[in-house]
């Protein structure tokens, strides 16, 4: 799994068109501030591992968020970060389980739709640590 990982003062997204056929229906748009975007990339390997994938996935989540001392996680499916693509149906699997433990630790966690191709705006800070990639 890839991460490029932002802290944004403010962020902004509407879904434009649906990509994959199969995932539901979704039109809302999300917009936040003081929040960490995660633009994630799962990968073949990664069906193989889940657990441990989620758990640095979350460790990360966690570990961005704490620099910015937010409690706010938008979680985005972003394929262009790698060569090789893994299963909508893992990445699906993984960011489920990503986002149950950290709401279960008190986070707010909004999934950006997936499946879709979306129009976006973030503003993202200037500190060194507020765009960060991680190879999990």
């Amino acid at each position: 799994m890839k991460l490029l990982m932002f802290f944004a003062h403010e962020f902004w997204l509407t879904p434009r068109e649906k990509t994959i056929p199969n995932v539901p229906d979704r039109y809302d748009s999300i917009e936040a501030s003081q929040a960490v975007i995660i633009f994630y990339h799962a990968e073949p390997a990664d069906e193989e591992r889940i657990g441990n994938v989620v758990s640095k996935f979350v460790k990360n989540a966690k570990w961005l968020a704490g620099k910015f001392q937010t409690k706010t996680v938008i979680l985005h499916s972003f394929n262009h970060l790698g060569s090789e693509k893994g299963s909508p149906e893992t990445a699906i699997s993984i960011i489920s389980e990503v986002k149950r433990k950290l709401e279960n630790a008190g986070y707010t966690v909004l999934e950006t739709p997936f499946g879709y191709q979306n129009e976006w705006k973030m503003h993202v800070a200037g500190d060194s640590l507020a765009k960060v990639f991680k190879e999990i």
